[in-house]
C-alpha cells in the first residue's frame, strides 16, 4: 500500500485561519498533515479535530522565527516520516495593520513583517530540503498576498493601501519564490506562490462581506501543493483564477 504523502502546513493554529483550511483540505485528500504554529496547545486542538473526523493528522509547534524551533519541526517530520511531500509556508505577520505609509512606518513592525513573511520561510525551506528531497515529488507553496502585486518596484504604495511593511514583504516573498523555483528547477521540486486573495479570517479586523471563507481559499493553495509533474515553478497563483501567471 502506498504510504499517505506528508504535508506541513505553517500558521495553522487557529480554527478560523486560512492554514487550519489548507490542512483540513489537504488531509481530506489523503495526506498526513502536520500543523504548526507558536501555540502548540491549539495546533495539538485542531489537530484532535481532524483526527475525530478520520483524517491524518498530527502537530508541533512551530515559531519560523525561533532557529531552535525550525531545526526541532524537520527533526520531528525526520522522525515520524522521513520525507515531506508538500511545505506550505503560511505562517505570517501583519503588525502595522492600521500603517498606510511607508513615511509613518514604526520599523520594527517592519521587521517583525520580514522575519516571518521572508526570513522565517527560507529558513523552514534550508531546514525541510532534505525531507523535501527524500519525497518522489515535492511540492513548496509560500502564501502570499495582494498587497504583494499592489506594488510597482519605484512606484511607491498606492494610497491608502495599509501594512508597508507586511506589503513588501510579501513583494519580497513573491522574488524569493522565484528565485527558490530557479535553484530547485530540474529537482522535480515544484515551487509557487499563491495569492489567496480577500479571506474571512480576522473577524476582530472587520471582514468585508466580499472575503472568500476559508475553505475556499485553501482550495487555491491545495492546487499548487499538489501539481503534477508537469505543472509551473516560479509561478503566483492568484485567487479563483484557473491560470498561473509568472
Amino acid at each position: 500500500m502506498e504510504e499517505a504523502r506528508v504535508a506541513l502546513v505553517t500558521g495553522a493554529s487557529r480554527p478560523q485561519g486560512l492554514g487550519f483550511a489548507v490542512a483540513r483540505e489537504l488531509a481530506t485528500r489523503g495526506h498526513h498533515v502536520v500543523l504548526a504554529g507558536r501555540n502548540l496547545d491549539r495546533t495539538r486542538t485542531l489537530a484532535a479535530q481532524l483526527s475525530g473526523e478520520g483524517l491524518s493528522a498530527g502537530a508541533v509547534r512551530l515559531d519560523v522565527t525561533a532557529p531552535a524551533d525550525v531545526s526541532a519541526c524537520a527533526e520531528f517530520l525526520r522522525t515520524t516520516a522521513g520525507r515531506l511531500d508538500a511545505l506550505v509556508n503560511n505562517a505570517a505577520a501583519m503588525p502595522d495593520f492600521t500603517t498606510t505609509s511607508l513615511l509613518d512606518a514604526d520599523l520594527t513592525e517592519a521587521r517583525t513583517a520580514y522575519d516571518v513573511d521572508v526570513l522565517g520561510t527560507w529558513a523552514l525551506v534550508q531546514a525541510c530540503l532534505p525531507l523535501l528531497r527524500a519525497a518522489p515529488a515535492a511540492r513548496i507553496v509560500n502564501v502570499s498576498s495582494g498587497a504583494a502585486t499592489q506594488i510597482d518596484a519605484g512606484a511607491g504604495l498606492p494610497q491608502g493601501v495599509r501594512s508597508p511593511g507586511y506589503s513588501l514583504a510579501k513583494y519580497a516573498l513573491n522574488a524569493f519564490t522565484a528565485t527558490l523555483a530557479a535553484e530547485l528547477r530540474g529537482t522535480g521540486i515544484l515551487v509557487n506562490a499563491v495569492d489567496p486573495g480577500s479571506v474571512a479570517t480576522h473577524p476582530e479586523r472587520g471582514d468585508d462581506a466580499g472575503d472568500r471563507s476559508p475553505a475556499e481559499a485553501a482550495l487555491d493553495v491545495v492546487r499548487a501543493a499538489t501539481l503534477p509533474a508537469d505543472g509551473p515553478t516560479g509561478a503566483l497563483l492568484s485567487a479563483g483564477a484557473p491560470g498561473l501567471r509568472v
